[in-house]
């Protein structure tokens, strides 16, 4: 059962002359006021009784006043609590018999509920902390929390690659109408040598026509010569006629052939072969380009695969902060920052900030029922009662300042004394949420 404050008496802390307070048990008590006239001192004494030295004032004893401080607060388990003298001596009556002195109070007293600017003045990441530490989560998530940083850093890494490769093939000269593979230029040098060899055949049967015209025409001159001498060498002139006879033949057979020849020309093929550097670049260059396309595809299906991973990772931590048992509904962490309803704290209402910080100070340590706020003037009227409403329905005791007189306050603080507001004084009697006070009246 959670522990809250009955009654509080204070005489000549800081600000204070005397102020007597009843807290409403479950909701939110509002003590009002103008500008230093003792609002936040309420807060600072009942840290200091409460929370011990490390919590005293520097200045505790009220400045005009010879009388030292003297603090009195009774919690609802029945335990009474005074700081009373010049060096603040704690009493601490105990009716269970138990522990006695600060070591008892800090037993339940929450330092966060005695000092929730504290945990609101937090960074991001520590409130994180403090909800991961209360839903006992923390381990778990900084794994999945440092697997998701691991990924996303991979897939961006694996995303500019993939864009780098993309623009690089873009970039790349495309050619049409050429080999995939790159061309050998010994093939076309084989067929020009094929050719030459034909047009060097060609070459010696010309030479060979020659040869037989010139052969040709010496016979026919012996003949001629010889034609004196016919009776002698008649035998010598029809072999001769007979070699004239065959050797015509033959040049009739080679003046035919040669006329038919024809000479292939390599003009092509020298082209060819000039050409074929310029060709093989081409092709080396959509080659480049259609590994870059790979490589480009690659990385792109990479980055699908991380992105589902992260997502993955995501989920899983979502499931875990989703089963978790929360000090409140829509309370969840994000990127290693706290948020609720979607928001991180500095995107958060005053007054959704203060709910936050009151559900998880109280979950720290559920033993104490309270918790002191400071400064409420940031909710208008509706939001302060909508958060009081919350308060109530949680059973949690918030003791708060605002500057304000108005019927929103409890009690009013007017120059170092507690009055009741003029609309609680017809309630006061019935309700006894506050009671005006002067000092003397320990």
């Amino acid at each position: 059962m959670s522990i809250k404050i009955n009654t509080l008496e204070l005489e000549n802390v800081k600000r204070i002359k005397a102020v007597r307070l009843e807290p409403t048990k479950n909701g939110l008590t509002v003590i009002g006021g103008k500008n230093n006239q003792g609002k936040t001192s309420v807060l600072d004494a009942i840290a200091w009784a409460l929370g011990g030295e490390k919590y005293r004032p520097d200045q505790a004893q009220r400045s005009d006043s010879v009388i030292p401080p003297h603090l009195k607060i009774t919690l609802d388990n029945g335990m009474i609590v005074e700081r009373s003298g010049k060096n603040g001596s704690l009493k601490v009556i105990d009716p269970s018999g138990g522990k006695s002195g600060q070591q008892l109070l800090d037993s339940f007293i929450s330092k966060l509920a005695l000092d929730l600017p504290k945990f609101m003045n937090m960074t991001d990441k520590e409130k994180a902390n403090v909800l991961l530490q209360i839903i006992g989560v923390g381990d778990k998530l900084y794994q999945l929390e440092n697997q998701e940083s691991q990924l996303y850093n991979r897939r961006t890494e694996i995303g500019r690659i993939a864009d780098r490769k993309k623009k690089y093939a873009e970039e790349l000269p495309l050619y049409s109408g050429i080999p995939s593979e790159p061309v050998s230029p010994i093939e076309l040098i084989r067929q020009q040598q094929e050719i030459l060899a034909r047009n060097g055949e060609n070459r010696l049967k010309r030479e060979k026509v020659r040869e037989i015209e010139s052969e040709a025409n010496n016979i026919s001159r012996e003949v001629s010569a010889l034609s004196k001498e016919i009776d002698r060498l008649r035998d010598e002139l029809s072999r001769k006629n007979n070699d004239l006879t065959r050797l015509l033949s033959d040049l009739e057979t080679a003046r035919k052939t040669a006329a038919m020849l024809h000479d292939e020309s390599t003009a092509e093929l020298e082209k060819s072969i000039a050409d074929i550097d310029d060709l093989n670049r081409k092709i080396r260059a959509n080659c480049d380009r259609q590994k870059a396309e790979i490589d480009a595809e690659d990385y792109s299906r990479e980055y699908d695969e991380l992105t589902c991973q992260i997502e993955a990772v995501r989920k899983e931590k979502s499931d875990l902060l989703k089963n978790a048992d929360l000090p409140l509904p829509e309370l969840s962490v994000r990127d290693g920052a706290l948020t609720y309803k979607g928001y991180v704290w500095g995107d958060m209402s005053g007054s959704e900030q203060l709910k936050v910080a009151a559900a998880i100070v109280r979950r720290l340590n559920p033993e104490c029922g309270f918790v002191l706020l400071d400064k409420l003037e940031q909710m208008d009227p509706d939001t302060l009662s909508e958060f009081g409403n919350w308060l109530e329905k949680e059973s949690l005791q918030a003791i708060a300042t605002r500057v304000s007189t108005g019927n929103e306050c409890s009690i009013i603080i007017e120059d170092g004394y507690g009055r009741l507001h003029e609309d609680c004084l017809a309630e006061a009697a019935q309700l006894k949420p506050v009671t005006a006070w002067k000092p003397g009246s320990f």
